[in-house]
């Protein structure tokens, strides 16, 4: 048989265009788009302490450090209880205060804290949790974050709390490329109006606690992932990935033992409650 002479060609590779970086305004507008639908997500969003005025939400806050809020809205009532404003705290005996945060853990550094900023308002402040910045960040154990919380939820002062939900998230959403606490919350405020800012960390935060966990994101249960440019790190699978739901949106109890009204899920049970 003669050999054919026709030559077969090599297919051409497929050229994929690299997708295009987003673009700083689209990038605005998206993260504008998730706040505007966690807000639909989680119209009863707040503060998952429980506090009745701003010292107690100010002791709270540096309470639930390395912490779950929950576990400090269960030791709180006995420490409001027997100490209900600065001056009481200020002249309480440390062994008794910390054996009544000790469920919160690392209660040795926190009493000191917390005894050492109740003396600050006596003796600095006429007994008052003052309602600026300057003056909050120079209280013992009270940083940044610590301040926002309390200005944004007991003075209406708006603030980004960056938290460790808060960090996640907007590093996940590509709102920022930084792992500095500071860094990120002034580049979240470029992005966002001032008016936003405390909805928008308290949104945010529940979503990291509900949905967008750190380890195994429940991806396959989010309603943003249309707006999320990491989905996929997590279960798709969207009945594996319902079991991974916390708090109302798995059925269970949330943080707060008196949470607001419109609040839809269970109550938290107290201190050593089945």
């Amino acid at each position: 048989m003669a050999e054919s002479n026709v030559t077969t060609a090599k297919p051409k590779k497929a050229t994929v265009k690299p997708a295009k970086p987003e673009s700083r305004l689209a990038m605005v507008r998206r993260a504008r788009r998730i706040n505007r639908e966690l807000a639909e997500v989680y119209p009863y969003a707040h503060p998952e302490l429980d506090f009745r005025n701003p010292f107690e939400l100010l002791v709270a806050t540096v309470l639930s450090a390395q912490t779950t809020d929950l576990r400090v809205n269960q030791t709180t009532p006995a420490l409001f209880a027997k100490y209900p404003t600065p001056e009481d705290l200020a002249g309480a005996n440390p062994e008794e205060v910390e054996e009544l945060i000790r469920p919160t853990g690392f209660f040795r550094a926190k009493t000191k804290s917390i005894m050492g900023l109740a003396t600050a308002l006596r003796d600095d402040f006429g007994g008052e949790v003052p309602g600026r910045l300057e003056d909050l960040v120079k209280l013992p154990g009270v940083g940044r974050k610590t301040a926002f919380v309390v200005l944004g939820n007991a003075f209406g002062v708006p603030g980004i709390t960056v938290d460790t939900h808060f960090m996640r998230l907007a590093r996940r959403w590509k709102w920022t490329e930084s792992d500095d606490p500071v860094k990120i919350e002034a580049e979240v405020a470029t992005i966002f109006p001032k008016s936003d800012w405390t909805m928008l960390s308290h949104r945010v935060i529940f979503h990291g606690r509900r949905i967008c966990h750190a380890r195994k994101p429940a991806c396959g249960a989010c309603p943003i992932t249309h707006l999320c440019p990491a989905y996929g790190e997590g279960e798709t699978d969207p009945e594996k990935a319902k079991k991974l739901l916390k708090y109302e949106k798995g059925g269970y109890p949330g943080q707060r033992l008196t949470p607001p009204p419109d609040y839809p899920g269970r109550p938290a049970p107290p201190l050593g409650a089945a």
